[in-house]
């Protein structure tokens, strides 16, 4: 039996914050969890910049942001621990992700795990991409790995969080991919209007669908490639900035048809499949009229589980995928991101002597 407590850290795309969980997890030929605690500490105006900004620097200006938000992470993350009387065997870190090439064997998630160690005296891993990227994988999605291991109810799980992407089993082997630009567009969005995001799809229900820009952001080949496929934010800036920023259409009708996008790419992405349970978490399971959009158009039966499991799963697999590395054991399926094999990744910061 192995039972062990893990802390996961999570930025994710859409700059909502840093999600912290730490968890039991409990290995008995199956594995199970329990999360102890969780939170989200967000960013204030000045990170939210720099880590924005971070996409458009220069290596020297990126390499001192990498020390800074490890040196960020690390006491707030220990300041955690404290505050809820933790002890956790270890602490793995998703980091932040800046560039995500995998086409030219290239990934970087900023937030030095040296740092973060030295600061919470407790082992950490984190960068659990680049080795899965270098062996000619996509580097993404990493979360099916937890989707398979501790959500094996649920016959697909999507997540909605800046990028969507799906994870499910077919033919005894797991496939993942990201499907669209999800919350990285609706916040981008909101936005113009003084908002963060569109709380509950607000602004979009009140919104008319544009035929010609949802033919637009639907046009693209990425939507056709077979998977393993893996976005970045470079999709974003390329492909949708632009033409969101040049559009005259009232923010009402741009929400409206960013949401019939995400929603019908969604359901093509599972609809040929066979029916089952779909498990929905991310910032966009709370986008009621989101999920309204995506139950209409998608055949399977969608669930919403526990708000703690909604905000924090990709953080809880990270915790898991860090536990996978301490063990040696797989935490990237090759099936999954295309790679030649398997990997067990991640860098480990043993603390300090």
């Amino acid at each position: 039996m192995i039972r062990k407590n893990v802390i996961g850290l999570m930025s994710g795309s859409s700059l909502d914050g840093l999600d912290i969980v730490d968890a039991d997890f409990l290995f008995d030929g199956k594995w199970h969890f329990d999360i102890i605690k969780a939170e989200n500490i967000p960013y204030d105006s000045v990170w939210t910049k720099k880590l924005s900004d971070a996409f458009t620097q220069n290596i020297e200006s990126i390499k001192k942001i990498d020390i800074e938000y490890g040196d960020f992470i690390g006491e707030c993350t220990s300041d955690f621990i404290k505050r809820n009387q933790l002890h956790p065997d270890l602490i793995a870190s998703h980091g932040h992700t800046v560039f995500h090439r995998p086409e030219e064997k290239y990934t970087l998630q900023i937030g030095c795990g040296r740092n973060i160690a030295d600061k919470c005296g407790v082992t950490v891993i984190n960068n659990f991409r680049a080795e899965d990227v270098s062996k000619g994988g996509q580097g993404a999605p990493l979360v099916p790995v937890g989707d398979k291991l501790l959500f094996s109810d649920y016959q697909f799980c999507l997540n909605i969080g800046g990028i969507s992407n799906i994870s499910f089993d077919l033919n005894d082997k797991r496939i993942a991919y990201d499907i669209c630009i999800a919350n990285q567009l609706l916040n981008y969005i909101a936005q113009k209007k003084g908002l963060e995001y569109d709380k509950d799809g607000v602004i979009a229900s009140n919104g008319i669908v544009n035929e010609e820009l949802l033919h637009f952001l639907k046009n693209n080949e990425y939507y056709l490639k077979p998977a393993p496929k893996s976005l970045g934010r470079e999709f974003f800036e390329t492909f949708q900035r632009k033409t969101i920023d040049e559009s005259r259409l009232r923010i009402e009708d741009l929400e409206a048809t960013a949401v019939e996008y995400i929603a019908s790419e969604i359901a093509k992405s599972v609809n040929g499949l066979p029916s089952g349970k779909m498990l929905v978490t991310g910032g966009g399971a709370l986008n009621k009229f989101l999920i309204n959009r995506i139950d209409s158009l998608c055949k399977h039966k969608i669930v919403i589980p526990q708000k703690d499991i909604i905000d924090y799963k990709e953080a809880l697999i990270f915790a898991f995928l860090g536990l996978l590395k301490d063990l040696g054991q797989t935490n990237v399926f090759c099936s999954v991101t295309g790679a030649k094999s398997d990997s067990s990744s991640g860098d480990v910061w043993k603390i300090k002597c």
